[in-house]
């Protein structure tokens, strides 16, 4: 028997050993714990942390974090990994399981490009046993669907997801977006659309949009009507927080044109384009527009009798005043530039002019052309005695110069300059004054107090394939010069075919006159056939984030197109000379019977003086673009400018461009400011881009039996 203090002292030596290990075992019960996966929450964590979780779990948590990781995985953009784990989904699923998973697999299919596979995959899903988060994520993958096509069920899945955003930013995006669906709905669409009883929601857009329309042009009525729109439908979530684009309404104020400072060349090759962008702006300001809205003489310039055209009295007849050119093989004034030199304007081409005469534009980049809006349109801005005008020469002094000078002055705004390399520098010139500039950078960056407005063979292009479109043409051939114009053009068509839906977009490129000359001789004709216009990708879109959900931008990759041949397409757009389009279009009717005969469309660049009957004959059934002026919405103006620049429809188109420029000028603010808000011009319907860049939609015309008519 051991004695007691034996026994005491080993008592001792134990009870820290015990003491430990109860602390210890304390220490590991209590100490922090995984919470536990929720498929149907926000995924907050990163991938890594819920693979990690996914790998130390062996119950039934495990399926929960694999689809928290693919989720997590998707909005990383690490779709290869996500697409593993995917695969590697157990086959037996739990309900709430399998509709995460279809959510994800939906996502996947997204950003994979295969919308119609999302689309099937979305409807499997039982939107009313999904959460809250996840129907705001199943809402926003309905409208990724769509790929920006608007339609009323992309308007009733935004409608649907906005009471379930938590995030005041997400709140926003989302009446932004709503907003921006309406506005590209076309007329058709909304007179169509069928609405139930109970969307009180639905119907408090549409009386939106009408109050819109009806007032876009007048900013004052335009205040009053939204607030009165707020007052009659306050449970609208617009109501609460109206879309950016009206919210700068409330904030409008009228730009100030007390003096204008008119930014030109005075010397040099482009002097005489300046010249004639000059006189319009100035005709313009001092009334000689109302002067010439007269009933115009029978006769022409020139003496030649005008070709058979729609009744003047109808505004939309088409005059073709058919002088002949000025004295030479051209009628411009000025020796017509290369094509070279037209798309590589630089300081050794100061004039940087296109083949038609304008400046060149370059390719201001992709941008997104309104859709036609119904309601009140402005008209050219009236005279005006009070406003002072100042030229300045941008010929003889930099343009940081020209604009410090212009203030100094008092200017409150300025137009120009023209020449694109003085346009290039404004982005870095700092200046409080408003400008609107007479051409494009090659790359536009949005400035609040920078507008661009230019005449370009990319404006054309794109509005061609706006019209096509509309015409319900989806196989499109470009037949455009070899050159770096060709190019440009084909460039610009093919972005804009695509973004409105379109596939890849076919071009055949033609030479010299004499080449033409000898296929015609030959008897060969031309083939309908092309190679795909390879590098047109539009500028790749961003990804979306909303409501927890990214979907990353898409890499958007041509689609396929084999070369084409004689009959697989439906139309062409042809951009040639006047000399060139009469051998064109011959070649093209000798190897396509009159039944088979495709629609050919045309720029304004084979439109010019001195096109007698023979022409019009040869040229039967062919639409044409071209400013409202040169297409006989002011017969009387486009006489008095014609015979002012000798037959020379490039300078007269200049001039439009002038009048256009005071019309601008003085609706400066509602161009920056007010999305929507359109001008009925002398050189086309003129809207603004985000970016203030002023797009065009020109006129189409059409030779009908001689005559040249409008296109239907």
């Amino acid at each position: 028997m051991l004695p007691s203090k034996v026994i005491h002292n080993k008592a001792g030596r134990c009870m820290p050993v015990l003491l430990a290990a109860l602390i210890f075992a304390g220490c590991t019960s209590q100490g922090p714990q995984t919470p536990p996966a929720n498929v149907q929450g926000a995924a907050t964590g990163t991938s890594d942390y819920y693979l990690q979780q996914m790998q130390q779990s062996s119950d039934d948590n495990k399926v929960d974090w694999q689809l928290l990781a693919i989720r997590a995985l998707l909005n990383e953009g690490k779709i290869p990994q996500a697409n593993d784990q995917i695969a590697n989904l157990p086959q037996k699923l739990s309900d709430t399981q399998r509709q995460e998973a279809l959510l994800l697999q939906a996502q996947l299919k997204i950003t994979q490009q295969d919308l119609n596979g999302a689309g099937q995959l979305l409807k499997q899903i039982d939107s009313s046993a999904l959460s809250k988060d996840q129907q705001a994520r199943y809402y926003q993958l309905q409208i990724a669907t769509s790929q920006g096509r608007p339609s009323l069920d992309v308007l009733r899945a935004y409608i649907a997801q906005e009471p379930l955003l938590q995030n005041p930013a997400d709140k926003q995006k989302n009446i932004d977006a709503t907003w921006q669906t309406l506005l590209q709905m076309t007329p058709d669409q909304i007179n169509n659309m069928v609405i139930n009883a109970n969307e009180n929601t639905l119907q408090g857009w549409l009386d939106l949009l009408s109050v819109y329309k009806a007032n876009s042009n007048a900013p004052d009525m335009l205040k009053a009507g939204i607030s009165d729109w707020q007052t009659r439908y306050p449970y609208n979530p617009a109501a609460k927080m109206l879309p950016t684009a009206l919210s700068n309404v409330q904030n409008f104020q009228q730009s100030s044109t007390g003096k204008i400072a008119l930014l030109l060349p005075l010397s040099g090759q482009a002097q005489i384009f300046a010249n004639a962008i000059q006189k319009g702006f100035n005709d313009a300001k001092n009334g000689v527009l109302v002067q010439a809205s007269a009933p115009a003489p029978a006769q022409p310039a020139g003496g030649t009798a005008p070709a058979a055209n729609a009744t003047p009295a109808d505004p939309n007849a088409v005059v073709s005043p058919s002088a002949p050119p000025a004295q030479g093989s051209q009628s411009n004034p000025v020796a017509a530039p290369t094509d070279n030199a037209a798309a590589t304007p630089d300081t050794a081409n100061p004039a940087a002019t296109n083949p038609d005469g304008t400046p060149a534009a370059g390719n201001p980049g992709a941008q997104q052309q309104p859709a036609a809006q119904s309601g009140s349109v402005a008209q050219t801005a009236p005279p005006s005695s009070s406003t002072q005008v100042q030229v300045y020469d941008t010929s003889t002094q930099p343009i940081d110069q020209v604009l410090a000078q212009a203030q100094k002055d008092g200017a409150t705004l300025v137009v120009g300059p023209l020449i694109k390399s003085n346009v290039e520098q404004l982005a870095s010139v700092q200046t409080p004054l408003n400008i609107l500039a007479l051409n494009e950078p090659e790359s536009v960056q949005n400035h609040p107090n920078l507008c661009y407005f230019a005449l370009s063979p990319e404006d054309e292009a794109r509005d061609a394939a706006h019209h096509m479109w509309d015409q319900g043409k989806r196989a499109p051939l470009l037949m455009v010069p070899r050159s770096s114009l060709g190019d440009r053009v084909s460039k610009a068509f093919a972005q804009e075919w695509q973004k409105l839906g379109g596939n890849t977009v076919l071009q055949q490129q033609f030479g010299s006159k004499a080449e033409l000359k000898q296929g015609i001789n030959s008897g060969a004709g031309l083939r309908l056939s092309g190679t795909p216009v390879t590098s047109a990708q539009p500028e790749q879109p961003q990804g979306v984030t909303i409501a927890g959900l990214n979907i990353p931008a898409p890499v958007t990759s041509p689609q396929p197109a084999a070369a084409g041949s004689d009959g697989n397409v439906d139309s062409v757009y042809i951009v040639a000379t006047q000399d060139e389009m009469a051998l064109i279009k011959p070649m093209i009717s000798m190897r396509v019977s009159s039944r088979s005969m495709v629609q050919m469309y045309a720029s304004s660049r084979s439109f010019q003086a001195g096109a007698g009957p023979d022409y019009r004959l040869e040229m039967e059934g062919l639409q044409f673009s071209d400013a409202p002026l040169l297409s006989g919405s002011n017969p009387a103006l486009m006489q008095q400018a014609a015979k002012n620049f000798n037959n020379d429809y490039s300078l007269v188109r200049l001039y439009a461009m002038g009048v256009d420029a005071w019309t601008l000028a003085n609706h400066f603010n509602e161009m920056r400011q007010l999305p929507g808000f359109q001008i009925k011009g002398e050189t086309g319907n003129l809207s603004a881009t985000q970016d203030c860049v002023i797009n065009r939609k020109l006129t189409w015309s059409q030779y009908r039996q001689g005559q040249i008519v409008p296109a239907s």
